[in-house]
C-alpha cells in the first residue's frame, strides 16, 4: 500500500436493522472474484468494529483510490425495501464509525476534509449519507469528547485521588519523623 492519503466511508447496501457481518461480506466479495473482503473495516449494528483486510493491504473498495486509502463500511444504508439509498446508521454504529475515524485520522496524519463519501469518486449514492454531513457530526462528537477530557481533569485535581494520596503521604511523613 502507499501512503494512505483518505479514508473512504461505505455503507453494505443491506436493508436496515438487517444483520451483516464482515464474514458475509467476504463470501459476497469472492462470489464477485475479489481475493477477499475489499474493505479494511465493517462496522456492525451494534457498534462491533470488524477488521477485514490489514490495513497494509491494498484495498477493493474504491477504483482509483484502493492503493491510498482506508475502506471503512457500516452495515446498512438502504431502507427495509433493499433498494432505496437511507442513512440507517445505529447511534452505535456512529460512535465505534467516530471513535475509528479519529484514531485513523491521527495514526495517518490525516484531516477531516481527508475522509470522503465513496459517492464522491463513483455514481452510487453510498455511504447514503452526504459526507458534508459527516464531517459536521463528528465535529461535534469531537468537541463533546473534548469538553469530557476537560471535566475529567477537573475532576482529578479536585476529586478523591488527591485526598487519598495526600492523606498516605502524610502518614508516610510522619512514620519517617519518628
Amino acid at each position: 500500500m502507499n501512503k494512505v492519503m483518505y479514508l473512504i466511508l461505505h455503507c453494505a447496501a443491506t436493508p436496515e436493522g438487517k444483520s451483516f457481518t464482515a464474514k458475509d461480506i467476504d463470501k459476497m466479495h469472492k462470489q464477485r472474484g475479489f481475493k477477499k473482503i475489499g474493505y479494511h473495516y465493517v462496522i456492525d449494528l451494534d457498534g462491533t468494529i470488524e477488521k477485514g483486510r490489514a490495513e497494509n493491504e491494498i484495498g477493493a473498495h474504491c477504483i482509483g483510490y484502493n492503493s491510498k486509502s482506508i475502506g471503512i463500511c457500516y452495515i446498512g444504508g438502504v431502507a427495509k425495501d433493499g433498494k432505496t439509498p437511507k442513512d440507517t446508521r445505529t447511534k452505535e454504529q456512529k460512535q465505534s464509525m467516530y471513535e475509528l475515524v479519529d484514531k485513523l485520522m491521527k495514526k495517518y496524519n490525516l484531516t477531516l476534509k481527508q475522509v470522503h463519501g465513496h459517492y464522491e469518486f463513483a455514481n452510487k449514492a453510498c455511504p447514503s449519507f452526504k459526507i458534508e454531513k459527516f464531517r459536521q457530526e463528528f465535529n461535534e462528537w469531537k468537541a463533546k469528547q473534548n469538553s469530557k477530557t476537560i471535566l475529567l481533569t477537573n475532576e482529578k485535581k479536585n476529586g478523591i485521588l488527591p485526598k487519598i494520596f495526600n492523606f498516605l503521604f502524610d502518614i508516610l511523613k510522619s512514620y519517617f519523623k519518628k
